[in-house]
C-alpha cells in the first residue's frame, strides 16, 4: 500500500476531514472543518507541510494554494474543484481524486465559497497563501 493510499484509508477510517504524512513519517489525523486545520498546523510551524503527502475531504482553490505553498508533494481528495486542478498542475504537486465539482459551495451549499469565489482569478498563490493564514 502507498503512502497516499494509507492515509487515504485513514481519512475515511478515522472520518478525518484531514490526514497529514509528514516527511519525518508521522502521521496525523485533524477534524475541523474547511481549512482550520491546515492554518493551524502552519501557523505553528511555517515548514510543518513540507514534502507532506495529504489527504483531505475537500480541496478548492484556497486549500490547493496553501498546500502548494507550504510544501505539500502530493494530494488526495475526496471531492476537488476545477479552480484547485491547475494549481497544483502548474506547481508539480501530484493529486488524486474522487469528485471534480465546478466549485466548492458555501457551508448553507446556496452558492459558491466566498473564499473561492474571492481567489478564483488570482494568478499568484502566495497571495491567497499570505492573506488566509493572516486571516
Amino acid at each position: 500500500m502507498t503512502k497516499i493510499e494509507e492515509i487515504k484509508e485513514r481519512l475515511h477510517q478515522k472520518q478525518a476531514s484531514l490526514v497529514v504524512a509528514y516527511e519525518n513519517g508521522d502521521i496525523q489525523a485533524y477534524y475541523q472543518n474547511r481549512i482550520k486545520d491546515i492554518k493551524q498546523i502552519l501557523k505553528e510551524n511555517p515548514q510543518a507541510l513540507q514534502g507532506a503527502i495529504v489527504a483531505d475531504k475537500v480541496i478548492g482553490k484556497v486549500a490547493a494554494s496553501i498546500l502548494t505553498v507550504a510544501g505539500v508533494k502530493e494530494i488526495y481528495a475526496d471531492v476537488i474543484s476545477q479552480y484547485a486542478i491547475p494549481v497544483l498542475e502548474e506547481h508539480g504537486v501530484s493529486y488524486t481524486f474522487s469528485k471534480v465539482v465546478a466549485f466548492i459551495k458555501n457551508q448553507d451549499n446556496t452558492g459558491m465559497c466566498p473564499m473561492e469565489n474571492k481567489y478564483k482569478e488570482v494568478k499568484d498563490i502566495r497571495i491567497v497563501y499570505q492573506e488566509m493564514l493572516d486571516f
